[in-house]
C-alpha cells in the first residue's frame, strides 16, 4: 500500500505578503514564488498560498476555515516559539481528552490552523 510521505496544504488568499509573513513567523520559509503564489515549508509541510482576491474570505467560512492539524514532536516548545515571534494565539496550549497537548492559531485572513502532540498514555 502506498504511503503519504508529506502534507501540502493549499490556501486561497488575498494578501500573499501577509500570509507569507504569517507562516514565516511560524517556522516556514519561502521556498518558491512562481507567479500567483508563494510556497512555504517548514520540515515535511508545505503551505501553498494562492492569489485568489475573489474567493470567500476563510474569515467568514465559520468552523470551514479550519485548514490543517500540525502533528509536532514538543508543543511546548512549539508554543513558546510561536509566543516569542508575535503572532496571536487563538487557542491556548492544553492538554486536551482526546490524549493531545494542542493550541491554535488563525492567520491574518482567519484560516485555522490547530498544532498538537500525541501525549504519552
Amino acid at each position: 500500500m502506498p504511503h503519504i510521505l508529506q502534507n501540502h496544504y493549499v490556501l486561497a488568499v488575498h494578501d500573499l505578503r501577509a500570509n507569507a509573513e504569517f507562516f514565516a513567523k511560524l517556522g516556514f520559509r519561502v521556498v518558491n514564488e512562481p507567479p500567483g503564489w508563494v510556497f512555504l515549508q517548514r520540515d515535511n509541510c508545505m503551505i501553498m498560498l494562492g492569489d485568489c482576491r475573489t474567493s470567500i474570505p476563510a474569515s467568514e467560512l465559520g468552523d470551514h476555515s479550519y485548514f490543517g492539524y500540525l502533528l509536532v514532536s514538543n508543543a511546548q516548545e512549539y508554543y513558546d516559539e510561536v509566543c516569542n515571534s508575535g503572532v496571536p494565539i487563538h487557542h491556548a496550549l492544553g492538554d486536551k481528552p482526546w490524549g493531545m497537548r494542542e493550541f491554535g492559531l488563525r492567520s491574518p485572513e482567519g484560516h485555522r490552523v490547530m498544532i498538537g502532540q500525541v501525549l504519552e498514555q
